[in-house]
């Protein structure tokens, strides 16, 4: 997976940026490649207008964004939803240091010395769902 930091991103609803920065996991589909979907919960940092997750190369997930970058996230919250469309690119060390520090903050969790979660995934953004 390949990408530019120059990428147009969907722009979030009103008040979503606030939930994306308090909210603890984020469910992320991603395709199989029989087609079918997996669905996951991860921890994620929002960070300037991209999720950032960390996974194992060798994740389902990981393994199906290798062949299909396209995938949705959402927040747990059912009752408030926010849904996204985005692309998952794979991000190539040294990862972005507001990134790093991020998931520090929020997680007290340091992915620079991460060996199994040692992926680091971008998600641009794409179309926004919300009610």
């Amino acid at each position: 997976m390949t990408g530019s930091p120059q990428l147009q991103v969907a722009e979030p609803p009103e008040g979503a940026a606030r939930r994306l920065s308090q909210a603890q996991n984020l469910w992320i589909a991603t395709t199989r490649p029989d087609g079918s979907p997996h669905l996951v919960p991860v921890w994620f940092v929002w960070h300037e207008a991209f999720f950032y997750i960390c996974t194992a190369p060798g994740s389902v997930k990981a393994k199906n964004l290798e062949r299909n970058d396209r995938l949705v996230v959402a927040l747990e919250d059912g009752a408030n939803p926010l849904i996204c469309e985005g692309q998952g690119t794979a991000v190539r060390r040294p990862w972005p240091e507001g990134v790093v520090a991020a998931f520090q903050r929020k997680y007290d969790w340091s992915i620079r010395s991460e060996a199994e979660y040692s992926r680091l995934i971008r998600v641009r953004p794409m179309h926004w769902v919300a009610w």
